[in-house]
């Protein structure tokens, strides 16, 4: 699913009947870009062994201010570890790479991107531009 935050998207799997009450809502207060809080619902959830836990805790830490850069990394890795092919775990983490000046493992993870979903997603792309925009900054 994605869910709108502003011109950023919060991306994990789409919604089942059976999403955890957690799911939705982190997602809402992400939404809301109330990451704090956000950061608190997932910490009660405790769900460590869903890769879409993982992602927004990531995101949620990376996003807030101050950001947690090394909390978000080691998240986003989690959720990779649990679902190597997770889409918005890909695109966050790439960003992340970019914040902290890696390009190469930016490209690597758009690599990956590009072979979790060969036809094109908005994940692909939304990387591709930010890396397309980190080096036109240098």
């Amino acid at each position: 699913m994605l869910s709108f935050i502003g011109n950023i998207y919060a991306s994990d799997t789409a919604p089942a009947m059976s999403d955890p009450a957690w799911l939705a809502e982190s997602r809402a207060s992400i939404k809301a870009e109330k990451y704090d809080q956000a950061i608190k619902q997932l910490q009660t959830a405790n769900d460590t062994s869903s890769a879409d836990w993982n992602n927004l805790m990531g995101y949620s830490l990376r996003k807030k201010q101050p950001p947690d850069l090394v909390g978000s990394e080691k998240y986003y890795q989690a959720a990779l570890k649990i679902d190597p092919s997770h889409r918005g775990a890909l695109e966050y983490y790439g960003k992340l790479k970019l914040i902290n000046n890696d390009l190469p493992g930016a490209e690597a993870l758009l690599a990956r991107l590009n072979k979790a979903c060969p036809l094109g997603c908005e994940e692909y792309s939304d990387l591709k531009g930010a890396i397309q925009k980190y080096k036109s900054k240098k």
